[in-house]
């Protein structure tokens, strides 16, 4: 069985990751800043010393790394390449500021994106964080940058992942990445982004 580290887990389980990580062949290994999520792992995405090097198959991060300071993104994209095996890979999403930009642009600042679960969500929580959650004591939960698609598949290209597949979902305001610790043919990291990211 395959282990994939899911990063900043919150209160999700493995079935809210992607349809391979829910699949019956892997084993999800919890790790987060807040111990109220009940992780098996309590660190930051800065300082993963307690995850061994090269010691799980895959990582899925969802909504986390805008919640980093611009400084504290490459420190934590090369924690992320450093626990994965050498034939392993990360997947990683997070706000798409392009998109919430433009809503902005349209004077749509407090005005409702969408609805999730936690209720309506406006650009101005996509920006900042979840005004419900800080406005509760969840400091967490503050966003300190942010990302396009460019800038997302740049930035792991940086911190050492040799092969990148992104997408961008205007839509549902969101990127989606997959970067692989070695490189891989084009043809195969194809099949693996088909196999994790939305369609």
């Amino acid at each position: 069985m395959k282990t994939f580290l899911h990063v900043g887990c919150g209160g999700n389980r493995k079935e809210h990751t992607t349809p391979v990580f829910a699949g019956d062949g892997w084993r999800e290994l919890r790790f987060d800043i807040d111990v109220g999520a009940r992780p098996d792992i309590i660190g930051t995405m800065v300082n993963m010393e307690a995850v061994a090097n090269e010691s799980v198959d895959a990582l899925y991060s969802a909504h986390n790394i805008e919640h980093l300071y611009p400084h504290e993104v490459p420190i934590a994209l090369a924690e992320f390449r450093r626990v994965v095996k050498c034939d392993g890979y990360a997947v990683i999403t997070c706000p798409d500021l392009q998109s919430v930009s433009a809503l902005v642009a349209e004077g749509q600042l407090v005005e409702a994106a969408y609805i999730s679960p936690a209720g309506p969500i406006a650009p101005l929580d996509i920006l900042f964080g979840l005004r419900s959650a800080l406005a509760a004591g969840n400091h967490f939960m503050a966003h300190k940058c942010g990302f396009t698609d460019q800038l997302l598949a740049r930035e792991l290209m940086a911190a050492g992942f040799a092969s990148v597949a992104h997408i961008r979902r205007p839509a549902s305001f969101d990127l989606w990445a997959i970067a692989s610790k070695a490189p891989v043919p084009e043809a195969e990291l194809r099949a693996l982004a088909a196999s994790h990211l939305p369609h």
